[in-house]
């Protein structure tokens, strides 16, 4: 797995680096936007291990809604259009069993639904009039109709995709790692030594 919180490739056995310098080019852009997703993967994941323990219990609604939302938001923002790092075309490469191209295609639909700048995603009113045995009217009435939430079987299949991705990214990330080493290596120390340092917390 690649490493995005520290050096490539260190192991516990190996020195730590006397400096870390700050890499500038296309090669580090492209290495930092696949970091990125990957990461955002890493937090679907999480959300979705959540899930999976709070749904077996007597769920709160509120922690399902946050955790699911949390899910799709990270989940749909690893296909920016901007960053352009996964491809809906990625999700078929996995060759996974069941239309999961289909299930990819709702889940956008759903991150839609539940980070909605303008409706409620939980429930639908509906406002109506109350009469009395002679059909006047005696009261207004508001009527929510709450919306079926997450279960069990969505949350693995999100799981098991962002699995997946996670690994498809790790793989691009190893390339994209080692092409940006190259281009370091091209750099005598005078050209190291005049690039900005990066600041790690190794505690």
């Amino acid at each position: 797995m690649a490493d995005t919180n520290g050096t490539t490739g260190a192991t516990d056995t190996e020195e730590a680096p006397a400096s870390v310098r700050r890499m500038g080019g296309p090669e580090s852009e492209e290495l930092t936007r696949l970091a990125a997703v990957f990461e955002d993967l890493q937090y679907v994941l999480q959300c979705c291990e959540h899930l999976v323990s709070t749904l077996a219990q007597n769920p709160d609604p509120v922690l399902v809604e946050a955790l699911w939302t949390g899910a799709l938001v990270g989940y749909v923002r690893c296909f920016s259009g901007r960053t352009e790092v996964l491809k809906d075309s990625d999700v078929a490469e996995l060759k996974m069993e069941g239309q999961v191209t289909e299930f990819h295609g709702l889940m956008k639909k759903l991150r839609d639904h539940y980070a909605s700048r303008h409706v409620n995603p939980r429930e639908t009113f509906t406002v109506g009039v109350a009469q009395n045995n002679a059909g006047a009217p005696t009261g207004v009435a508001v009527v929510s109709a709450t919306q079926p939430t997450v279960d069990d079987t969505a949350v693995r299949q999100l799981g098991r995709i962002a699995y997946g991705l996670s690994g498809l990214v790790d793989a691009r990330m190893q390339e994209a790692q080692a092409t940006v080493l190259t281009a370091a290596s091209a750099m005598n120390p005078a050209q190291m030594s005049s690039l900005p340092l990066v600041h790690i917390d190794n505690g």
